[in-house]
């Protein structure tokens, strides 16, 4: 709660707080202020204090007021000359037939991973979209880096750049890996990474050139949104459904656009939780050797995933498929390691592309990943995570249920797609000021909209306080 002192007046505190939520995106561009009144509850001052406050805020170039509709968050963009239609306007619009309107590059999207850093407060978020760090806690990682880092060992892989492609034994052990997902792979289609999202990044700058279409599905993760878009390409959201991608609209996308790339979660695809049916997969692969597309599997959650679950680059046999995984979400975010399979064909120009943006890879924590699975450590570390995740998920939806709350769609996976009845905007902005750092819907859709979802860990929402908190604001919108 502000409270008036001799150095900042009530107003000034105001303004302080909201501008740095604007500057550390905690409060992303585009973001609705809480209405006056609304505000002004919240915070237990007088309309006229946050008035000023606002005032303030439009000085320093932070909101802007829109007539009849309140402050917002001014965009920071880059304008593009061109962007693709949405799945609503396909048909319909004439913009869909003969070209695209203007985007701008959306860096509202990083807002979530901003305020993972920025640390709200030491309590469980319910935003976050890793395990919490005492999930992660281990002995047998520690164990690994000791193992392969004697002296002898540091000389003979820390004094050079290493092998373009990754450490040889760590592309061996995920080559057998992937069987266990019905995925082949040799070593040498293999390209090991820093973390899965450089991973889709290689791909994207390998393939694809400013203006060419890609489809990716919608609700989907917002970093991939926005950086597809930051390398000028044409988003094409699909809508994801229970069984896979809505394939009319992709099929009608491949007709007008002629895409170059579909970007998938095919297992717990976040923030929805669904998987792909193998009848969906097989017409999604029609498509693509119809079209002549290729697609990205982004396989992130797979250590928390059945084996015999749906992939895309099972049936395809890495084709026209390439497979995409990390390890960040299963052993430490800040571990980085990830990889692509793909292709033969394909291997070199990704291998360049790699090069060009970091060199190398960290070869001490990819001989200690190896090792990792190689002695079974990362499988029954994996085992452990899914049997507590059952649990915690059981918990979390008693808590939300209880709270009103229902799932949009099958509680699944580490995310819950939560239908919560109001803005979660601006719920969000409610909840950081109690410590809680959510993830509204809006910021799963290719063009930012209001939205009455919002995606939970279902590891960080097992205490009832959360709940409550979050119950007492919601009412009070």
């Amino acid at each position: 709660m502000l409270m008036k002192t001799a150095s900042q007046s009530l107003t000034e505190q105001l303004c302080t707080r909201f501008a740095e939520r604007i500057r550390t995106r905690l409060l992303a561009p585009g973001a609705r202020l809480l209405s006056v009144r609304q505000c002004a509850q919240q915070q237990g001052v007088s309309p006229s204090t946050v008035v000023a406050a606002y005032d303030q805020l439009l000085a320093q170039g932070l909101v802007e007021a829109r007539k009849n509709r309140g402050f917002y968050v001014r965009e920071m963009t880059v304008a593009l000359d061109n962007t693709a239609p949405t799945a609503t306007n396909l048909i319909a619009s004439p913009v869909a037939r003969g070209g695209f309107q203007a985007q701008h590059v959306p860096v509202n999207a990083t807002a979530l991973i901003r305020g993972m850093f920025h640390g709200s407060s030491d309590q469980p978020q319910p935003g976050m979209g890793v395990f919490p760090p005492d999930w992660l806690d281990t002995t047998f990682m520690p164990a690994a880096v000791r193992k392969v880092s004697s002296n002898r060992a540091l000389r003979s892989f820390s004094l050079q750049y290493g092998e373009p492609a990754g450490d040889s034994g760590l592309r061996q052990s995920l080559s057998q890996k992937l069987v266990a997902h019905n995925v082949h792979a040799t070593p040498a289609q293999i390209v090991t990474t820093v973390g899965a999202t450089h991973a889709l990044d290689i791909v994207s700058r390998t393939l694809l050139r400013a203006g060419d279409c890609v489809m990716v599905e919608e609700p989907g993760w917002a970093i991939e949104f926005a950086r597809l878009t930051a390398l000028g390409m044409r988003i094409l959201p699909v809508p994801r459904r229970a069984d896979g991608p809505d394939l009319e609209v992709m099929a009608r996308y491949c007709e007008l656009h002629k895409p170059k790339l579909f970007v998938s979660v095919s297992v717990f695809h976040n923030p929805t939780g669904y998987c792909l049916t193998p009848g969906s997969a097989h017409r999604v692969l029609q498509l693509a050797n119809a079209h002549n597309f290729h697609i990205v599997e982004d396989d992130t959650y797979s250590h928390i995933a059945p084996d015999h679950a749906t992939r895309l680059c099972a049936l395809d046999g890495l084709q026209r498929t390439i497979y995409v995984g990390g390890f960040s979400k299963i052993l430490a975010p800040g571990w980085r390691v990830g990889f692509l399979a793909a292709p033969t064909a394909l291997v070199e120009a990704f291998v360049d592309t790699k090069l060009l943006a970091t060199l190398t890879t960290p070869a001490l924590l990819e001989k200690a990943l190896a090792w990792c699975i190689d002695q079974g450590q990362l499988r029954r570390h994996a085992e452990r995570i899914r049997t507590r995740l059952d649990q915690a998920r059981a918990r979390s939806v008693k808590l939300a249920l209880a709270r009103g709350c229902s799932f949009a769609s099958p509680p699944a996976g580490l995310f819950g797609w939560v239908e919560t009845g109001v803005d979660t905007d601006a719920l969000s902005q409610r909840m950081l000021d109690e410590g809680y750092l959510l993830a509204p819907g809006a910021l799963f859709h290719a063009e930012r909209q209001p939205s009455t979802l919002m995606r939970i860990n279902f590891a960080t929402t097992q205490d009832a306080q959360f709940w409550d908190t979050f119950e007492r604001l919601r009412a009070e919108q």
